[in-house]
């Protein structure tokens, strides 16, 4: 039975690993539920419950700048409240429409939201490019902690 419960923490780790780059898949907090499994089937021996506190602050914080990023991003470039709220909105919409759409949803909803504001055409697209150079920025991030997060599991089985 413990067997079948690694391979199953394995796979959620995995699965997370993938979900950092795939849209849709909520990939860090998969690999929080392989690493929370991981800890549980050894007692948390090995990984303590600190080590836990600390990965699901980074999953939670991850997550969060995941799905703020393009907005984030586009108010830095001086995005009136419609750019963001189109940046928000694109990359709700985004989630929903495979990988094209969560790279150019939120750049769409961004420039949309702008250019309805202040119907300024070259304004609209730099709020747009702006939006996507967030989201780029928050996947390279979200990998970043998740590559961190593995880390921190395997360092702490094998110490």
């Amino acid at each position: 039975m413990t067997a079948i419960l690694w391979i199953l923490a394995v796979l959620l780790i995995l699965a997370g690993l993938a979900g950092a780059v795939l849209p849709a898949v909520p990939g860090l907090p998969l690999i929080l539920g392989g690493v929370l499994l991981g800890a549980w089937i050894g007692d948390f021996q090995r990984i303590r419950v600190l080590t836990l506190v600390v990965m699901a602050v980074l999953a939670i914080v991850g997550s969060v700048i995941d799905y703020l990023a393009g907005a984030l991003s586009a108010k830095r470039a001086g995005a009136s409240p419609a750019g963001i709220i189109g940046a928000l909105v694109g990359t709700l919409v985004g989630l929903f429409t495979g990988l094209w759409g969560l790279l150019f949803m939120p750049l769409a909803g961004a420039a949309l939201g702008e250019y309805l504001a202040h119907r300024d055409m070259l304004h609209a697209g730099k709020i747009g490019v702006a939006t996507c150079v967030g989201m780029l920025v928050a996947t390279a991030l979200r990998l970043a902690v998740a590559f961190a997060m593995v880390g921190v599991f395997i360092a702490a089985l094998l110490i």
